[in-house]
């Protein structure tokens, strides 16, 4: 083997590093002397990302095509480490906690392993080295979703999610086993697109379809493999959910892109453009028709990011014209829900109070959260000229481009959700700025860390909605790598 492949490797290779830097700080560290932990692991992972967004892709495919480094993955990459750091500042004083603060190194540690198996799904080019990510991935996160020891709600969320994450799994090594099979025995996407292109189009061929979908859908609580989501994200620590429902989710939307618009984007039309039409419909509408009924916040949420995930897999029915689309509005939907949850988090470890109820007069103690707040629902709703307002506009706008009728109707569909999604949103807005009464949260200050990342959300929300830089940056990554022209 040669070795020095590896160097095309440069982002999974400082994660790693990053990760075995941590790991012996924290085991050689002193029980006493582990505060400093929490800072020294955020400025390096800062560090990190910057390194990461300013060297270039290398642009090669490496292990006999099984890993490409283009300049599509780095960008989707960065973008990721960007949700991670806010994460990282939201979860700062929590794993100062009495509870935690023996635990912590564990927790980055398990945050950094998720990432890397997050890259190697972004860069997979074989389904063999997909599926090393997407474990690598998904089994720390069971860990991460009971890290809170001595609550049951966390300990039930963890048995969920494992046994949801081995069923998914199963059906998506399922449906690989019938892909393997029509594929003439290979695992790579170049030779699998090259089979469905000039092979037949078995029954066998979808129901392998079917159930990638349905694998990669667990992932990404899409309707109807959505049920396991509402319970993890209340029983999960707050820092675990905001992680979950942003970064994993991003990794796996872009994943799934690649995977079928790359591999069986022959056979779109003639196969999978049906399911995903129904699966996306139902997954904006059933997540909006749930968020209108739910009082804790963080099962709010949740319902909440099921129905950004069906406008995320817009993007895939534009093909390729709708990856740069896709990326912008993952980035936009991370600056936006960890908005939120920092809010919540902060919030919920001041009182402990996560009911939305609670939220009524917040503004009269806590000016400045509800302005965040407020933002975020703003931004997630599309409201202009908040960033979310943008992203909608360029997902919908390069899934038109084809001027496919059925597609037409797909956005109609999106458009009229995303009205209904205005009320229940707005509900959050009218429990902190309008609803009559004293506060039922008292007021408190935040810790330099939240605010830091309150700032940087805010930042996202009001600057990129306004200045195209991160849309231009996913253009020209997705151009460079693809030569395609959006």
């Amino acid at each position: 083997m040669d070795y020095s492949q590896f160097g095309a490797m440069l982002p999974e290779l400082i994660i790693l590093g990053l990760f075995f830097v941590v790991f012996l700080a924290d085991t050689f560290s002193k029980e006493g002397e582990k505060k400093w932990l929490t800072p020294f692991t955020t400025i390096l992972f800062l560090l990190s990302t910057v390194a990461i967004w300013l060297i270039p892709a290398s642009g090669e495919t490496i292990f006999g095509g099984m890993y490409v480094d283009d300049t599509a993955c780095k960008a989707m990459k960065a973008i990721l480490n960007i949700g991670v750091f806010i994460v990282f500042l939201q979860a700062a004083e929590w794993t100062e906690s009495d509870e935690m603060i023996v635990r912590k190194g564990e927790f980055y540690e398990l945050i950094l392993v998720t990432l890397f198996g997050m890259y190697l799904m972004i860069s997979a080019r074989h389904f063999l080295i997909f599926i090393i990510g997407l474990e690598s991935a998904s089994l720390p996160l069971a860990a991460l979703v009971a890290f809170n020891k001595k609550h049951y709600e966390s300990h039930e969320a963890a048995i969920k999610y494992i046994l949801t994450a081995v069923f998914s799994s199963a059906i998506l090594m399922a449906g690989l086993s019938y892909i393997y099979a029509l594929s003439g025995g290979s695992l790579y996407f170049a030779d699998i697109a090259k089979a469905v292109t000039e092979g037949t189009r078995s029954g066998l061929l979808i129901v392998g379809l079917a159930f990638l979908i349905a694998g990669i859908g667990f992932k990404l609580s899409l309707v109807p493999f959505h049920l396991w989501t509402a319970d993890v994200y209340q029983g999960a620590p707050t820092a675990v959910t905001s992680y979950l429902s942003v970064v994993s989710k991003g990794a796996a939307a872009y994943a799934f892109f690649i995977i079928f618009v790359q591999v069986f984007g022959a056979v779109f039309s003639d196969l999978w453009e049906w399911m995903m039409y129904a699966v996306i419909i139902l997954t904006i509408t059933v997540g909006n028709l749930f968020a209108m009924r739910q009082k804790n916040m963080k099962r709010f949420m949740a319902f909440s990011s099921i129905s950004q995930a069906g406008y995320i897999m817009l993007g895939v029915m534009a093909g390729n014209l709708g990856l740069a689309s896709m990326m912008f509005y993952i980035f936009v939907y991370i600056v936006s829900n960890l908005g939120a949850f920092a809010v919540i988090a902060a919030i919920e470890s001041k009182t402990g109070k996560v009911g939305m109820d609670d939220y009524d007069g917040l503004h009269k103690t806590n000016p400045w959260l509800s302005f965040v707040m407020t933002l975020a629902m703003f931004s997630l709703a599309g409201i202009p000229p908040f960033a979310g307002f943008f992203s909608k506009i360029l997902i919908f706008t390069s899934v038109t481009a084809s001027n496919s009728m059925a597609l037409y109707m797909l956005v109609l569909v999106a458009l009229i959700n995303t009205i209904i999604s205005l009320y229940y949103y707005l509900l959050v807005v009218k429990a902190i700025w309008i609803k009559p009464g004293e506060a039922k949260i008292e007021r408190f200050d935040s810790t330099r860390c939240e605010r830091v990342g309150l700032v940087i959300c805010v930042l996202g929300i009001v600057f990129f909605g306004l200045v195209p830089y991160i849309y231009d940056y996913c253009y020209e990554a997705v151009k460079t790598a693809y030569g395609i022209l959006i």
